[in-house]
């Protein structure tokens, strides 16, 4: 199993086994950001710097920024890289939300933090911690959506159930996906709720919308076996149980945290929804790493809508951490690769709702720190968001 690790980490670069604290290392300033427009095409940034959260907006998709406020009026030790990093998100009226995990002094322990703007990103109301359960544990990885109808879901990872399994001397493996609702524009949240029992327990909870409304979640699941593949699921609207169902099928088998999420994209729009683009990163079950792989797939919620899954990226470049974004029949998918001292980021682009694909492109490159790729809609238009530690921000009309 060492041997395996090892190979991985040596041909794929896909996950850190201590990358635990990696996540939650205090930073001057972090590379890993989130953005968001509103709805008069403003950009706004949240990022993390010496212990505080600092939201800034752009009126010139992205170019200049204005003088960042802060969220947080007392710092603190913020999850800001790779697959844990602060969320925000502008309802239909303007109202910026914001998420971020704050790291604990117990390993692998972290509080989930939300804070509200309604007056433009001036002022920041007093945060406060999203759950009620405040022990001292794993509630960290968290992500934030905000529906059209304004109300706010926040999921994350949390293993208050995995230490009550241990108490009780029963087997329990992973963590759990536990969700809030916040159904009078963030002044508060309902008494959390479990999604499902056996997570990873360090990947990033995908979220996206279905025409309705609802929100649906998709993550890495630890299945029997220790097979690490993802499970997708509704976020229930009222007391009823959520009913996950397996998503993918590569049956990759770890005992460990690959660091390494998925993405999901709502496909169809209106009454010609079908389901959902999924992306993802499987690890191959080989000692060399040579067969893992990023992967494509459509999906309607119960069972794949097209088959085979399609293989993309260059794995011996370090191929990896997908994003994807969908308008009508077209579909972006855009990861990052390493290649001769630069990170570069991959466009692929779809027509035909991911039926079909165009050849892959470099649309980006930097010999700098780099960020993940993050993938933004502004009307019908979409950007490629990237940030670097010598360039800033990144805003690529794609």
């Amino acid at each position: 199993m060492i041997k395996y690790f090892f190979g991985l980490s040596l041909f794929c670069c896909a996950f850190v086994l201590n990358a635990h604290e990696e996540h939650t290392k205090q930073q001057s300033s972090a590379v890993a950001v989130s953005v968001a427009f509103d709805a008069q095409g403003n950009l706004w940034r949240a990022l993390v710097h010496d212990g505080f959260l600092q939201v800034s907006k752009s009126v010139d998709a992205g170019q200049t920024f204005s003088k960042p406020t802060n969220v947080n009026h007392i710092p603190h030790k913020i999850g800001a890289d790779g697959e844990a990093r602060p969320k925000v998100a502008i309802s239909p009226e303007g109202y910026i939300y914001l998420t971020w995990t704050e790291a604990l002094k117990k390993p692998f322990a972290g509080y989930i933090w939300f804070a509200r703007s309604i007056d433009a990103g001036k002022t920041f109301e007093t945060p406060y911690i999203v759950h009620q359960d405040r022990n001292e544990i794993t509630h960290r990885f968290d992500s934030l959506n905000v529906g059209a109808d304004g109300k706010i879901t926040v999921t994350w990872v949390d293993k208050r159930d995995l230490f009550a399994a241990k108490a009780a001397n029963q087997a329990y493996e992973g963590a759990a996906i536990y969700y809030a609702v916040s159904e009078n524009k963030g002044v508060s949240f309902s008494l959390e709720q479990k999604l499902a029992d056996s997570s990873c327990e360090c990947c990033r909870i995908a979220l996206t919308n279905k025409p309705d409304g609802t929100v649906v979640a998709m993550w890495r699941h630890v299945f029997e076996g220790s097979e690490r593949d993802h499970m997708i699921a509704e976020i229930p609207s009222n007391q009823t149980t959520p009913q996950p169902k397996r998503a993918t099928f590569g049956r990759w088998k770890i005992d460990g945290c690959p660091h390494h999420g998925a993405a999901l994209a709502s496909g169809g729009e209106g009454e010609r929804w079908w389901g959902y683009h999924m992306a993802w990163f499987d690890g191959g079950n080989d000692e060399a790493g040579e067969k893992a792989t990023l992967y494509y797939a459509r999906m309607d919620g119960e069972a794949w809508v097209s088959s085979p899954s399609k293989k993309f990226g260059n794995m011996k470049k370090q191929a990896g951490h997908p994003a994807l974004a969908a308008v009508g029949d077209n579909v972006w998918l855009v990861w990052r690769e390493k290649d001769a001292g630069k990170s570069q980021i991959w466009l692929m682009k779809s027509d035909d709702e991911g039926k079909s694909w165009g050849t892959p492109t470099v649309i980006a490159d930097t010999t700098a720190s780099a960020d993940y790729p993050i993938l933004l809609q502004k009307n019908k238009q979409v950007f490629l968001m990237w940030n670097t530690s010598t360039e800033g921000l990144k805003a690529v009309a794609i």
